[in-house]
């Protein structure tokens, strides 16, 4: 069975995402290949629910998958081992949260972890520059774990108004990618953001509240959130309230 495969050329527009390869293909969710990592083309793409994630020696490729893994910030799972850290974190001297202090390094450390389940990086050095001029564009943005002066751990999204996209998160020490994460919800939440992408479905992640959603009702989100007005990326102290309780400050 013959499954065609569109071909971008630099300035031509995604397919519609509802395009994509189903289940009876040898990869679902791919609807492109070619085209550019221009900003204009990401911030295009991430407007109608596609990404682009490749490996190196293969071409661009886009993806809308369905279903969509998304994280409800609202039912974000605060498992008590978590909310040890925090706390413990919150209290701690030199213990801080940093939005966009370094992102060239936030995506750099991805750039060298492995996401679930796959061997190697898919952050290649195209993808690398690609997000930078995201960032320095005011779409992409870094969550960072900071100890005592040293960045320990973070991660890397990309914004559209009230739509948020998670792209990659990496450790150097004991849940400090967590940490970032747990901090972008409280962000969000703070920013009345619904919703987190989270591409695909991982245990980590389903194990943190994360669900499956239909491409559908996905795609209506990110036209809706998209839609209205950026927030202020930076993060207080005072956001941890959204997690913990105040007597635990």
């Amino acid at each position: 069975m013959a499954f065609p495969l569109p071909w971008l050329n630099v300035h031509e527009p995604l397919p519609a995402p509802e395009q994509a390869w189903d289940d009876s293909s040898p990869a679902p969710g791919l609807l492109a290949a070619g085209g550019s990592l221009s900003v204009p083309r990401l911030v295009q793409a991430y407007r109608q629910g596609t990404f682009p994630w490749f490996s190196e020696g293969q071409p661009i490729l886009w993806w809308s998958p369905e279903p969509r893994m998304v994280l409800p910030v609202a039912q974000f799972r605060l498992h008590r081992s978590l909310r040890k850290t925090l706390q413990r974190f919150r209290a701690a001297p030199g213990c801080e949260v940093r939005v966009d202090c370094d992102f060239s390094a936030v995506i750099g450390a991805c750039a060298g972890t492995p996401r679930e389940g796959q061997g190697g990086t898919w952050i290649v050095p195209e993808m690398v520059t690609a997000y930078e001029a995201l960032h320095a564009a005011g779409h992409a943005h870094s969550v960072e774990t900071w100890v005592g002066g040293r960045l320990v751990g973070g991660l890397y999204c990309v914004a559209l108004g009230r739509a948020v996209f998670g792209e990659s998160m990496f450790a150097h020490a004991t849940d400090a990618s967590k940490i970032a994460l747990a901090a972008l919800v409280c962000l969000c939440r703070r920013a009345g953001v619904e919703l987190i992408d989270c591409q695909q479905n991982t245990r980590h992640l389903a194990s943190l509240g994360a669900r499956e959603m239909p491409r559908a009702p996905f795609l209506a989100h990110v036209a809706r959130a998209s839609a209205l007005s950026d927030f202020v990326w930076q993060f207080s102290s005072l956001y941890w309230n959204e997690l913990l309780p105040v007597q635990d400050a």
